[in-house]
């Protein structure tokens, strides 16, 4: 059985989901690590990195001295969900807070509604990969941009990717490619926000 971790020593987020633990799945406390992230996603790259630690910074200044409320938070998006990351970045957000579009859980009795949760803006107008949390208990919301270009890749990374892509690439130009585009991930996922994301 493989259980080796993606990214050792990755970040992690803490909720408590009360839908969860009405319906028996333990104490409805549920630790996400971005290896859970890749999961969804089925693979590692900036977009899926910035939605997680947009996430961490987003439940960091939401609830300060709690743990999130999983179910509990609103997100609207700048821009439609087919406009540059939103979309893949989205679906890591559902995951980790429980907020989902119109596709999401219903309810049980008009409660632990998932559904509209999640929303895009689809007037606004193109940038950064932009979105506002918002706790549905108290109101409190903080809007957060992610631009991923402070943290570069290396400069031999798109020249490799482009022999990869054609079929062309030999084993050491592949290995270096998969080294130096894990390698980039990992630097936003330790940067944790500091140089990626600014509130507005």
């Amino acid at each position: 059985m493989h259980t080796s971790k993606l990214f050792p020593g990755n970040p992690t987020l803490e909720f408590f989901d009360p839908l969860a633990q009405l319906l028996g799945a333990g104490d409805g406390i549920f630790t996400y690590t971005f290896d859970d992230a890749i999961k969804l996603a089925g693979h590692a790259c900036p977009t899926v990195a910035g939605a997680f630690v947009m996430a961490h910074q987003a439940m960091a200044r939401l609830y300060p001295q709690e743990r999130p409320l999983r179910g509990g938070i609103r997100i609207r998006f700048a821009g439609p969900p087919d406009q540059g990351a939103n979309g893949p970045l989205t679906q890591v957000l559902t995951l980790l807070t429980g907020a989902a579009a119109e596709n999401g859980f219903a309810g049980l009795g008009g409660q632990h509604v998932r559904k509209g949760l999640l929303s895009f803006e689809t007037d606004a107008e193109p940038g950064p990969v932009t979105a506002t949390f918002e706790r549905t208990d108290t109101g409190k919301q903080v809007t957060l941009q992610y631009d991923p270009s402070p943290i570069p890749a290396d400069p031999h990374m798109m020249k490799d990717l482009q022999q990869v892509l054609s079929g062309s690439a030999d084993d050491g130009t592949l290995q270096r490619f998969r080294q130096t585009w894990a390698d980039r991930v990992s630097r936003i996922l330790r940067d944790g926000g500091e140089s990626t994301i600014s509130e507005v």
